[in-house]
């Protein structure tokens, strides 16, 4: 989901005054300024108002902040989790289709809003999905690098681990060894 306006939906919990924006002074009133109520887009106390903003709605419809992660938040309804990730004015959600169809929903009622689809590409990471399954690549992140630092050409070097992996669910609650996947 993307969120519209999102720096416009923080309320700034300082005073703030700004000029009269240029093109629309009060002729009789030039030395006037503007109390800001709400954040505006390039105020540094923008960021923050709208996570603050955000944050306290998202707590009111269930959601736990992870300890590890701020921008990650999480629900359980029924045994089944939701998954919320905020980055800036994008809200990525995944777990049950119904409980994300309700988060949706609930979110749309709160801050305008609209559906950007399944995601693709994310802070480097390609992400393609199909019925049960999530692929994840960060070649296209790796060739911008390459071509950054003028290494397209460079020798190229197996990778330390097996590509051929494959991680399946794994039904049984026998302890496993953690530095099998590090």
């Amino acid at each position: 989901m993307d969120v519209k306006t999102t720096f416009l939906n923080g309320v700034v919990d300082q005073e703030v005054y700004i000029e009269q924006p240029s093109g629309f002074p009060i002729h009789e009133s030039e030395s006037h300024v503007c109390r800001l109520k709400k954040a505006l887009y390039g105020l540094k106390q923008a960021p923050s108002a709208w996570y603050a903003c955000i944050d306290c709605f998202l707590k009111i419809l269930g959601f736990v902040k992870n300890n590890a992660d701020s921008n990650l938040y999480f629900k359980v309804l029924d045994g089944f989790p939701v998954i919320l990730i905020l980055y800036v004015d994008n809200l990525f959600l995944t777990g049950n289709e119904k409980l994300i169809a309700g988060c949706t929903k609930e979110l749309s009622k709160e801050f305008e809003m609209k559906g950007i689809g399944l995601m693709h590409y994310f802070l480097g990471l390609e992400v393609w999905q199909r019925d049960g399954e999530i692929f994840l690549n960060e070649g296209k992140y790796t060739v911008e690098i390459l071509k950054r630092f003028g290494m397209l050409d460079c020798k190229s070097m197996a990778t330390p681990m097996n590509s051929n992996m494959k991680l399946l669910c794994h039904d049984t609650l026998e302890p496993f060894d953690p530095t099998v996947y590090k």
